[in-house]
């Protein structure tokens, strides 16, 4: 199925033309071989799994779930997940995640690492040929992601992003409604994400046997290994590896922003607020954020703590979506009774819909252009808590505009050799 490479199974395909020419084709469907979610070989389309751990798992159980996807190998730093999980698929594991990305046979990636991870491995797969599934949040910093964009364009590999949440159809019910005008003109949008927190021992302890710790930090800075850095909360509130929650979990809500309005394309906006940055203990990304964004079409956004919900108010309704549930005002707005949301099965339509996409070439759910609307939302917010400045974003050219030395420095960081982007 690798639309850059000729694959052996493509080559044996064309090779065979001539002599099936004469004859009626012989087809054994995938149910009288016991699996009737199964296509034939030649239909199906192959992935490998980069990062198999808390969200890695359930983005594996959902492609064994999908129709036509046929897993072949795994990568991962620690080596009992790894052939634990090669196992299943009775294919191969990997230590070293570039060597999955070699393989032709391998049409796809699900990466889901932890968050200093994403982008790279994203940028090695989409110049390897690969389609990739990438886990929220995008990037470390707005040039990994603005960078992870331009590649992804210009290579013309698909990019599903992990906001499962567009797969529920009361958000698809919801996003219609918002873009339909039926909450009159659009004056504010309020965002709720979890929020982060404090705490983490700083004490350096052993690296646990079978794990390759220099891989797993990669490109983040060379520290000691603790037992709370390598797994959550770690792996998310530690700000060598992510910007904590702010893009973290904001990515779902901030998603359902994006793709039910536009504004944030119509000129350069501000960003402002207020948040802690731990100085005690290993977790160090900002959290108890209170941000205001002020779009240049008058839209005002309030990012805030709380429960997962983004909520539309409009000069003739107001409406708010959550993971589980969609709300309005008037409530004659939801006249239809809407289907209960499975998370679970959002994450099997959503690798699905990946899958499909490498199949047809048309762009996925999730696209890349999306993925960086949000997540430069979170970095902006990341970048006025710690500098104390209103920070003013151009769309256009994708970059901050004015404000001081430390604030336009926070674009991008170091990342450590011999990784690059």
């Amino acid at each position: 199925m690798n639309t850059k490479k000729m694959s052996r199974r493509k080559l044996l395909k064309t090779g065979c033309a001539a002599a099936t020419s004469f004859a009626a084709p012989v087809i054994i469907p995938s149910s009288a071989l016991g699996d009737a979610n199964m296509l034939p070989p030649s239909e199906r389309v192959t992935l490998g799994h980069i990062g198999v751990g808390t969200r890695g798992r359930s983005l594996f159980a959902a492609s064994q779930s999908g129709k036509g996807i046929q897993s072949l190998a795994v990568a991962d730093c620690f080596k009992n997940r790894r052939e634990s999980f090669a196992a299943r698929i009775k294919g191969r594991a990997y230590a070293d995640f570039r060597e999955l990305l070699e393989r032709d046979d391998i049409d796809g990636v699900i990466i889901a690492t932890p968050d200093h991870w994403h982008v790279p491995i994203a940028l090695m797969a989409a110049r390897a040929g690969k389609d990739a599934y990438v886990e929220k949040p995008l990037g470390l910093t707005l040039e990994q992601s603005v960078t992870c964009q331009k590649v992804f364009t210009a290579t013309k590999r698909i990019f599903q992003y992990g906001t499962q949440q567009r797969e529920a159809i009361h958000q698809q019910f919801g996003r219609e409604l918002v873009r339909s005008g039926k909450l009159g003109e659009l004056k504010a949008i309020e965002v709720r994400a979890p929020n982060g927190g404090i705490g983490g021992t700083t004490a350096e302890s052993p690296v646990p046997a079978g794990f390759d710790y220099d891989m797993w930090l990669g490109p983040a800075p060379k520290v000691p290994y603790t037992v709370d850095r390598c797994k959550p909360q770690g792996t998310y509130w530690i700000y060598d590896q992510s910007i904590g929650y702010l893009g973290g979990w904001g990515a779902h809500p901030l998603d359902i922003l994006v793709w039910c309005y536009g504004g944030d394309q119509s000129g350069p906006y501000t960003v402002e607020g207020t948040g802690v940055v731990p100085t005690e203990g290993l977790y160090d990304a900002v959290y108890d954020w209170d941000m205001t964004l002020r779009m240049a079409d008058g839209v005002k956004i309030t990012f805030r703590p709380g429960t997962d919900s983004t909520k539309f108010i409009g000069t003739q309704a107001r409406l708010e979506l959550t993971r589980n549930s969609i709300r309005a005002f008037p409530t004659e707005l939801l006249s239809e009774e809407m289907p209960s949301n499975s998370h679970g099965q959002s994450n099997v339509r959503h690798v699905q819909a990946f899958v499909d996409s490498i199949r047809s070439r048309q762009p996925p759910t999730s696209p890349i252009d999306d993925a960086v609307r949000s997540d430069v939302m979170s970095h902006l917010c990341n970048i006025a808590v710690r500098t104390g400045e209103k920070i003013t974003w151009d769309p256009a050219r994708q970059q901050i505009i004015g404000g001081s030395t430390r604030a336009q420095s926070m674009a991008s960081r170091p990342m450590r050799e011999p990784w690059t982007l």
